[in-house]
């Protein structure tokens, strides 16, 4: 289906978990009398089914998805079991009922397949090993499905349940914070369960269950803050919160011209680098610190920058919620806000936070029509030039620059 598929290093740990204690406690209580190989191969193979069967389980998530237009970033498989990434979430309750759905309804048809399989081979007297393998797919899977229907995030359960509620009352947020509440109590109760069974001696069963109440609890806080964002960027452009006639900085300075008269001076963490109109890069405090104190009177700016090819670069009719998750997903603090080549502003994280708790603050909900339209160039008759300092476009004969002040070149 197009869908990178990632295996997270922890898959590996839990992995042998799984196939050692098979190996050496539930197969052996379970079908006595084997060899150790053997024990170990039912392990292994069991471990298998059973991360192949959350491969599945994430793809059929991921299939209702993409029917739907919903984009899948990637797959990853982890010490807990899997998740399929969207890259936007569900704006219909009826939409993300049946992608969460799909998830255990394909658990327990795996588990109804293995268990027919199951059945037949103790039907033929077929070999223990292949009896007990399939016998654990079965019931893991099963398992698996009731587990994922508990409704409480991040599991399939709570978005079923939250969709469920979204849906009677139209409200995502307070349907949201009611589907955190259940998951947060449920969450407390495993772990109370979980100590419970620690201290009465079954410790590893108990610690197991601790930390899914914790995982549990930490995925609703983390659902319930998701939400809350993208309902207060809700219908907010880039265009309406980026910052505007941007300082920028020319190539050929060298980093300490940079910090005396850009970063000690102005309050901003990083500036686009242009030339002649064109934006080469953008400069960070990043990137000077990555600068030794004694090169810095050498190194000029171009040689500090983050090349064009590798700033991040978004239209001012994007989404700010669409912004907010490339920043996340690239580990940056700001992007270039940029069209038809010319840059027309500047979009941080902080301004992102700001009007997140400002709208938050006024409790203004999703802002559904844009308010504020693009900007567009004044015309300049005749020839014209650029600023040396912002890059913005001049006439011809300008000796200031009316958006910066820098004086320019005769």
């Amino acid at each position: 289906m197009g869908i990178p598929v990632r295996i997270h290093y922890t898959l590996w740990v839990v992995f042998i978990l799984i196939a050692w204690s098979l190996a050496y406690g539930y197969m052996p209580h379970q079908y006595p009398g084997l060899d150790v190989v053997t024990y170990w191969a039912i392990g292994i193979a069991s471990a298998i089914i059973l991360f192949a069967s959350v491969l599945v389980h994430e793809l059929s998530h991921s299939y209702v998805a993409k029917k739907n237009g919903l984009p899948i970033a990637r797959i990853t498989l982890f010490f807990f079991g899997g998740v399929s990434e969207m890259t936007e979430e569900p704006q219909d309750p009826s939409l993300e009922v049946r992608v969460a759905a799909a998830g255990p309804l394909m658990s327990f048809l795996i588990a109804a397949v293995l268990g027919g399989l199951w059945y037949a081979t103790t039907v033929v007297k077929a070999p223990v090993a292949l009896t007990a393998t399939l016998g654990y797919g079965a019931l893991i899977n099963a398992t698996l499905g009731v587990f994922n229907l508990l409704p409480a995030f991040p599991l399939d359960g709570g978005r079923v349940f939250r969709g469920s509620i979204w849906k009677r009352s139209g409200n995502l947020v307070g349907a949201t914070r009611t589907a955190t509440r259940v998951s947060e109590a449920l969450s407390l109760l495993m772990m109370l369960g979980g100590f419970a069974a620690i201290i009465f001696g079954d410790f590893v069963n108990g610690l197991w269950i601790v930390v899914l109440g914790w995982f549990i609890r930490s995925g609703a806080e983390t659902s319930l803050r998701q939400t809350l964002i993208g309902e207060a960027l809700s219908g907010v452009r880039v265009v309406d919160i980026m910052t505007q006639n941007v300082l920028t900085v020319p190539p050929d300075i060298t980093v300490q011209q940079l910090i005396s008269d850009y970063f000690l001076v102005n309050r901003h963490g990083g500036y686009p680098v242009v030339k002649d109109g064109q934006i080469l890069g953008i400069v960070t405090l990043q990137c000077v610190r990555s600068i030794s104190q004694g090169q810095r009177t050498s190194v000029t700016v171009a040689r500090a920058m983050v090349p064009c090819e590798s700033t991040v670069m978004v239209k001012p009719t994007l989404s700010a919620l669409d912004a907010f998750q490339r920043m996340a997903r690239k580990n940056v603090g700001r992007v270039l806000v940029v069209e038809g080549g010319r840059l027309l502003g500047i979009l941080t994280r902080g301004d992102l936070m700001r009007i997140i708790q400002m709208r938050q603050d006024f409790d203004l909900g999703p802002a559904r029509v844009p308010r504020a339209s693009l900007p567009t160039p004044r015309p300049i008759p005749g020839q014209a030039k650029y600023c040396v300092q912002c890059g913005a476009q001049l006439p011809v004969d300008a000796e200031i620059c009316p958006h910066c002040n820098a004086k320019q070149p005769a």
